[in-house]
């Protein structure tokens, strides 16, 4: 398996950053997506539930990045309270992240072990089920 890369995001409204390096030693799924995409607000409602069930888990961090090179002219902020969207979001300027994980489209759903390696990269048309077979896969074993 490949490592994935460091990288360091801001959160939407500025006040945390969080970065792979710091990280803890859990699953850790990465979600690349744009608010115009139709399979990306498919994907992030999805998402929105899988975030509610995991809530008391301790076995799956959720990071969403918005990827606002892909996405001119967004209100972020609005958005994600007028789709009561609760997840953890984080802005990729431009497209630099996007780029590093070398994704093809959105939404892209990279999923890094404990080891932070990508184990699985899941694109545009994925469904929620078969990332929940990754997640499932790198959280027993």
């Amino acid at each position: 398996m490949i490592k994935a890369p460091n990288f360091t995001l801001a959160s939407v409204d500025a006040k945390t950053n969080w970065s792979l390096d710091d990280a803890s030693k859990k699953v850790t799924m990465l979600t690349f997506w744009t608010s115009w995409c139709p399979d990306s607000q498919k994907d992030l409602v999805a998402k929105q539930a899988l975030f509610e069930s995991m809530a008391t888990s301790n076995e799956l961090e959720m990071i969403m990045i918005h990827v606002t090179g892909r996405d001119p002219g967004i209100h972020l902020t609005e958005f994600l309270k007028k789709q009561r969207f609760t997840f953890p979001v984080y802005q990729d300027e431009g497209t630099k992240v996007y780029d590093l994980y070398r994704c093809m489209g959105v939404p892209t759903t990279v999923l890094i072990n404990k080891d932070k390696e990508i184990a699985f990269v899941y694109h545009d048309k994925a469904t929620i089920m078969d990332i929940m077979k990754g997640v499932s896969n790198l959280i027993i074993s």
